[in-house]
């Protein structure tokens, strides 16, 4: 049964895919390869989307969860307050063109990033799946989505689909069928099917009437 947490774990497989292909393009570009300019650019949005997931965590979730288990969140956010500070760090060696610097700086970030991302896996979202009611997860999760700028709504879409697999796609559709008006779900289907590309047939034969929106 696909769960509110199912979307939150997998926006964070989205987000370590994506942050260890922009590490091993600054990797790459530091030992002098060329044609990686691009791949890093990503960052930026990659580091929007992550701030959009930080600020829905901090209205929403951790003072969900500090009704049923006080002060756990309290590290959780200091690590936030932490992956903001090393994205400035990559930003500004980009900045000033210091390949090096820039490679150090993703180095530093994924790795407090993926352990971040881990911690929550493992504890804070098993807490807040066994602790929290269904039904104020799902608000949670509604809430936690309005810090989503909705005319970026479509650039999450096509940004997050390729880069997890058929079971974390079958669990964010499903989840957005059940918490989104049938207008607005079913004008998100044609960008899911572009951004699953061949996952597409996968996608509707999981989900039975998909393609018929």
């Amino acid at each position: 049964m696909t769960v509110p947490t199912d979307a939150i774990l997998a926006f964070h497989n989205a987000f370590r895919k994506d942050i260890a292909g922009i590490d091993a393009a600054a990797l790459a570009m530091a030992r002098g390869d060329a044609g990686y300019e691009s791949q890093l650019k990503r960052f930026q949005f990659f580091d929007e989307v992550l701030d959009w997931h930080a600020k829905g965590e901090e209205l929403a979730v951790f003072p969900a969860l500090e009704t049923v288990a006080p002060d756990v969140a309290e590290p959780y956010i200091r690590d936030h307050r932490g992956l903001e500070e090393s994205a400035e760090a990559f930003k500004t060696a980009m900045a000033v063109h210091d390949a090096l610097e820039a490679a150090r700086a993703t180095a530093a970030f994924r790795f407090h990033h993926d352990i971040h991302l881990a911690k929550e896996d493992a504890h804070l979202y098993r807490l807040f799946r066994e602790r929290i009611p269904m039904p104020e997860q799902s608000k949670a999760l509604g809430l936690m989505a309005s810090t989503v700028p909705q005319e970026r709504f479509p650039e999450v879409v096509t940004w997050m689909f390729p880069l997890i697999g058929d079971d974390d796609r079958e669990n964010m559709t499903r989840i957005w069928q059940m918490v989104l008006p049938a207008p607005a779900f079913g004008g998100l289907l044609p960008l899911i099917k572009q951004a699953t590309g061949d996952g597409w047939a996968e996608l509707i034969r999981r989900i039975p009437g998909l393609e018929a929106g």
